[in-house]
């Protein structure tokens, strides 16, 4: 419909569509939770989250009132278009997961993808999250990482996740289930090797946090000797692929194959440098799956 304003201009007024919030919300201590955090939740019409009963907990020590709906990884496809409709209509909505940021191994994905393509705001609301703060406390370098999600749960597939990322150069973050971790480290030694850097980072922000920084032999035993670390949740952030120092190439190889690389298939870039320096084709080979992971 129309209005005019008192100064004479005609407006059209439409109800306006509302937002979608991603809010991060603690993962362990209360107080991290930021004060735009606790207005937006105060504010919105409706609160989508992983677990209506856990959540409820969280909102109600924070004193928030805010209707909450159940959206979690069995019906998120079903109720994405449900909720991007009420939104259409007005209404402003937050997405919270059970603990950290939403999305983050955690659900989410659908309704946001829905949201950008509905053409609706989407507005973060940073916080906490596992996965930044494991890796802050780590000491191992954050200049490049990447995160993996949850280590597969049976043996084979396991073995075969971590063998995948043997010469992995990035710093890599997993998360990993306490009943597991033992298993889980027994295979990151055979397939990245014992002395492998690994960080266990467990109950983060929580009375029991700990933060264990040695080699993956090391602290796979030392979490066998003290079984209170096989408790809680469970952060591994793992030194990447460091090349021994004879399998480094010399400066003219190493240009010669980042060239090639950007023209060639990997097979035709190793041979034609192996031609042109001189070097060893095993070795380059090497090099040149180091270089393609970190791209």
């Amino acid at each position: 419909m129309n209005t005019t304003h008192h100064d004479g201009v005609t407006a059209s007024v439409n109800k306006r569509s509302g937002q979608l919030y991603i809010v991060a919300t603690p993962i362990g201590n209360l107080q991290d939770i930021s004060p735009r955090a606790v207005a937006v939740l105060k504010n919105v019409d409706k609160i989508a989250a992983e677990d209506t009963r856990h959540s409820g907990r969280l909102l109600k020590q924070l004193d928030i009132n805010t209707h909450c709906i159940a959206l979690h990884e069995h019906n998120e496809r079903q109720f994405s278009e449900k909720i991007i409709q009420q939104i259409k209509e007005g209404s402003d909505i937050a997405l919270i997961s059970d603990a950290g940021t939403p999305l983050v191994s955690d659900p989410g994905y659908f309704l946001v993808k829905l949201a950008h393509q509905e053409k609706i705001t989407v507005t973060p609301v940073p916080g906490p999250s596992a996965l930044i703060a494991a890796l802050s406390a780590a000491g191992l370098a954050t200049d490049k990482f990447c995160f993996e999600g949850f280590v597969p749960s049976k043996g084979g597939p396991r073995k075969a996740f971590y063998a995948q990322r043997q010469k992995e150069p990035r710093t890599m973050v997993f998360y990993e289930t306490p009943h597991r971790i033992v298993e889980s480290l027994n295979d990151l030694c055979s397939e990245l090797g014992e002395q492998r850097t690994v960080v266990l980072a467990r109950e983060l922000t929580k009375t029991f946090e700990t933060i264990k920084n040695a080699s993956a032999k090391a602290l796979r035993d030392w979490i066998i000797a003290d079984a209170n670390q096989q408790k809680g949740e469970i952060v591994l952030v793992v030194q990447g692929f460091q090349a021994p120092e004879g399998e480094t190439l010399s400066e003219l190889a190493e240009h010669t194959l980042r060239v090639l690389l950007q023209e060639l298939s990997l097979k035709q870039a190793v041979k034609l440098t192996a031609d042109i320096s001189g070097e060893k084709k095993k070795k380059i080979y090497h090099f040149a799956l180091a270089l393609k992971n970190s791209e």
